[in-house]
């Protein structure tokens, strides 16, 4: 440790071993007898850059200047002058000759005439650049001679380096020196080395070496000089080779021309001060370094300033240098949103600077503040990561996904906010195949049961779709055990018709994952009742799918009797209905208005009416969707009847256990969802009881019937009643009450019309122990109008009982 202190303290080591770098290539060009090379480090690898000075002789006053240099670089710390690593020095014995060499560790960094080429600027964009780059060399100029007091003596093209993220930097610090203007007693030169500096780069008064007027000059006279030198190399795009050649003004820009020729002025005393400089001069107010400054001052800004800049940078962004865009600003705002000082709608910003990179740029320079991003408590930026997952979600590997992005997105499940819920689920269409299947099953299906429930009718309508999506990357036990109970316990027994129109379409495009009892059991008996649904589409669809799952029996029907038991084969079934549609999500959840208990079918899935919402966020307001056909439908090409079911693990998806078949004994057809019914309701009354089993009588009805009036489905009530078979297969379908004219007949019991779902169609329960009301009992009587399900008798009729 003694020694390596000693190495940077007093400029001396014991060789090049002990450099802790890897010396790589050099560049072409280095500011005076320095070699400038690429480097990196031999702990991690990250880049460096190595300057090197040798000289045959330690007493060499090119190696006291460069050790100048070093304890120099070394003290002055400035964001725009080179930062310092490392330095030793080496000695090598080469015969009777000694060879001492400096070496010098900073930052990675170019010498800006190789980088300026590299860049290829032009017009406009190259003089905001170069706009941007004087400002940054004013300012550590600016640094030295008025708060430290400092001349450095040297500014020019070969003493400023640029960065990887294309700032520029001052160093060369041999000459530099303190000004010593102040003590009359000084006599001597002020600038032991001076005679490192070439004459085309020296105002007169250094020429001549009257440090009397020089002492007596403003400690900026001497690098305000050459300052303007850099100016001229610049736009010239030469070598300044004397000075007569800083009178050709022709290509520096007009802007710049009147502060050009005041850095350059023959009286010290009346050049212009370096930070006077920045303050004045209107080539310096560009759209370039305006934004740069603005992102370096970001936590000195307020909110609506923040707000109104990083709306306006996206397309502000578009109109910058490209490179200077991804190497400077992009890490710039990167650091923003993740330190949390930028606004949510900089995302926007950074995911848009991220798609000019390449892929490997993105996944190293982007991912990784998004993947921060998600465990932000900002509900702005949590709602613009959702909202822009497609354009980054492909990228995320899936051991990201389900180990950090995943545990932080499904806090959306649960959000008040309906619109938060809805990002959320649309997220998982992309985030989902990365899910492993201990997660998917654990946790994601539990959240999807719960929003199949959701008091949002889109959001149930579009989680139906999502089941419908992702069946393909579920393993074969939780398909069984959640898609049918999904689509239809609950699905097509919703009240909104887009959400019943959308349980038939995933029951169809998942059509390749159910075997010939499923479907005849209780996929069938589901889909036929709505085929006299009141909305139109539905119906449409219910018809398609009945065809489809008919056309599927049959095939079987004929591979049975044809001897082949296989299974059957329905490829190319569900794409001939043209569900691609399903694939697509059905409308915004915010588009819906009145209250969920209250809502009426009032579009299809794929229509394009746009509604108003008053839900639980009334300020968004949202158009229906366009379906996506991008999404690839599940395969339908598997034979899985010939194959054996694999033992599902415990449930806790929400879906419960779940029979994969139907019992003979038909004792429970259960959903599997019973833990999460939203309404629990006390055990009907015996009267209740009498009722219901009242509406289960068959009724005798004429072949001529007229039309039933249109009543909406109501969803499954979690009261329990003693079940017959199949009472659960035909109990929606009851018919709704005829209108009468006559007073009703009520009953009295414990539970309200509001708590029996099955109320507004049961019959009466009978109030004498006459038999059962039989069509030979009105002979004599004209015929009724023919009407559909249990019938209320007018008793205080003739005819009646």
């Amino acid at each position: 440790m003694l020694k390596f202190l000693k190495g940077v303290v007093g400029g001396s080591g014991t060789g090049v071993k002990d450099l802790p770098y890897n010396i790589g290539e050099p560049y072409s060009s280095a500011w005076g007898s320095w070699v400038h090379c690429r480097g990196t480090s031999k702990d991690d690898g990250c880049p460096v850059s190595i300057f090197s000075l040798s000289g045959s002789n330690p007493q060499d006053g090119h190696l006291a200047a460069g050790r100048n240099g070093v304890k120099r670089l070394r003290t002055v710390r400035h964001p725009n002058v080179l930062s310092f690593l490392h330095s030793t020095e080496a000695e090598v014995f080469d015969g009777a000759a000694t060879k001492v060499t400096i070496y010098i560790v900073t930052e990675p960094v170019m010498p800006l005439s190789e980088k300026i080429k590299e860049l290829g600027l032009k017009g406009t964009q190259r003089d905001e650049y170069y706009a941007w780059g004087l400002n940054q060399i004013a300012k550590a100029v600016s640094f030295l001679n008025s708060d430290c007091k400092l001349v450095h003596a040297n500014v020019c093209v070969a003493s400023v380096v640029v960065t990887q993220t294309l700032d520029w930097k001052l160093h060369a610090f041999d000459v530099l020196s303190e000004f010593d203007g102040n003590n009359p007693s000084a006599t001597g030169p002020m600038l032991q080395y001076e005679w490192l500096v070439g004459s085309q780069y020296k105002p007169m008064e250094l020429v001549k070496s009257d440090w009397a007027a020089i002492r007596k000059s403003p400690p900026w006279a001497i690098d305000s000089w050459g300052l303007g030198c850099l100016i001229y190399e610049l736009f010239s795009g030469m070598k300044l080779s004397k000075t007569e050649e800083l009178r050709n003004t022709v290509s520096i820009p007009k802007s710049l021309l009147p502060d050009y020729q005041r850095l350059l002025s023959s009286t010290p005393s009346r050049r212009l001060n370096t930070s006077k400089l920045l303050e004045n001069s209107e080539y310096f107010q560009n759209k370039l370094v305006d934004t740069i400054h603005f992102m370096e001052i970001l936590n000195l800004k307020d909110s609506v300033e923040k707000d109104t800049f990083f709306r306006k940078l996206p397309n502000l962004a578009e109109q910058l240098p490209r490179q200077i865009v991804l190497k400077k600003l992009l890490p710039l705002l990167a650091s923003a949103l993740e330190f949390g000082s930028a606004a949510a709608p900089a995302l926007a910003a950074l995911l848009k600077m991220g798609s000019w990179l390449s892929t490997e740029e993105f996944c190293s320079k982007v991912l990784p503040t998004i993947v921060k991003l998600f465990a932000s408590n900002d509900r702005a930026i949590r709602v613009g990561l959702l909202q822009h997952i497609d354009q980054y979600g492909e990228s995320l590997s899936a051991q990201i996904v389900d180990e950090q992005v995943f545990p932080h997105v499904a806090t959306g499940f649960s959000d008040t906010s309906a619109f938060l819920r809805e990002l959320t689920l649309k997220s998982m269409l992309i985030l989902a195949p990365k899910l492993s299947q201990r997660t998917i099953s654990a946790s994601l299906l539990k959240y999807l049961s719960k929003l199949q429930v959701d008091e949002e009718p889109a959001i149930r309508t579009n989680t139906t779709i999502l089941l419908g999506n992702i069946a393909s990357h579920l393993n074969e036990g939780t398909r069984k055990r959640v898609l049918i109970n999904a689509f239809t316990v609950r699905a097509l027994r919703d009240t909104f018709s887009p959400a019943r129109g959308a349980g038939i379409m995933a029951l169809c495009a998942t059509s390749s994952y159910y075997d010939t009892t499923e479907i005849a059991t209780r996929i069938l008996p589901n889909v036929v009742v709505l085929t006299i649904d009141p909305d139109s589409d539905v119906r449409s669809k219910a018809f398609q799918a009945v065809d489809q799952f008919l056309l599927l029996l049959k095939q079987y029907y004929e591979k049975t009797n044809s001897g082949d038991t296989t299974g059957i084969t329905s490829t190319g079934t569900s794409s001939d209905l043209g569900n691609a549609g399903l694939l697509g999500w059905a409308m915004s959840s915010l588009t819906l208005k009145g209250k969920p208990s209250e809502q009426a079918p009032v579009a299809t899935a794929n229509s394009s009416t746009t509604l108003t919402s008053s839900a639980s966020t009334p300020s968004f307001v949202s158009g229906v969707e366009t379906p996506s056909n991008t999404i690839v439908h599940a395969s339908s090409s598997t034979d899985l009847s010939d194959q054996p079911v694999p033992v599902s693990p415990t449930s806790t998806d929400g879906w419960g256990e779940v029979d994969n078949g139907i019992h003979e004994e038909h004792e429970s057809d259960k959903d599997g969802w019973d833990d999460i019914e939203p309404l629990e309701e006390p055990k009907p009354s015996p009267v209740l009881a009498s009722i219901q089993a009242a509406q289960k009588r068959p009724v005798s009805q004429p072949v001529s019937q007229s039309k039933p009036p249109v009543t909406s489905l109501r969803p499954k009530s979690a009261v329990k009643v003693p079940k017959d078979e199949d009472d659960d297969l035909w109990r929606s379908i009851a018919a709704p009450v005829p209108k009468s004219t006559s007073k009703p007949f009520t009953v009295k019991t414990a539970v309200t019309a509001d708590d029996d779902p099955w109320a507004a169609i049961a019959a009466p329960p009978p109030t004498t122990s006459a038999k059962p009301l039989s069509a030979g009992r009105i002979r004599g009587a004209k015929p009724a109008a023919p009407k559909l399900g249990a019938q209320r008798i007018n008793r205080t009729s003739s005819s009646g009982m």
